[in-house]
């Protein structure tokens, strides 16, 4: 099995302790923050950054729905890390200054990918197909914390 990646980043108009924040407040801010892939929302535990246990289903494409049960970490400042109990999956937001008043954004997914001409493809077109989920998550991101 060949480890998948798919990365994305944005740089939004705000300072990044702002950005952090609305990312770790997965009892508010979060959950507006996702486009219609993702269904089932439900913090289950904790709701603001280390602690979290949050669940959600997330379609990547018409016949693929990943049934997502995620423990978050902060291992280091401006960085959750969401780790799927259900998969090897594990996302990776990190938030940095970028100038004054502005911050940058960067999501990065990996997980084990299938084997055989599945596999392949799955290198291929997911993590476009990911980027593409987390640009809006971002869009939204920016849209939420930009004054």
């Amino acid at each position: 099995m060949a480890q998948v990646e798919a990365t994305t980043e944005r740089i939004i108009a705000a300072d990044a302790d702002t950005v952090f924040d609305a990312l770790a407040d997965y009892t508010g801010t979060r959950g507006r923050l996702l486009p219609e892939h993702f269904s089932e929302y439900e913090v289950r535990e904790g709701g603001d950054g280390e602690g979290t246990l949050v669940h959600w289903k997330l379609q990547a494409t018409s016949k693929r729905v990943r049934d997502c049960l995620l423990e978050v970490t902060e291992p280091t400042d401006g960085q959750l890390v969401e780790k799927d109990r259900n998969s090897s999956m594990v996302t990776t937001w990190i938030v940095t200054p970028a100038g004054e008043g502005k911050s940058k954004a960067v999501v990065s997914t990996v997980w084990n990918g299938a084997g055989g001409i599945g596999g392949f493809f799955e290198r291929t077109f997911a993590p476009k197909g990911l980027g593409r989920i987390y640009d809006a998550v971002l869009e939204n991101l920016a849209r939420e914390v930009e004054a």
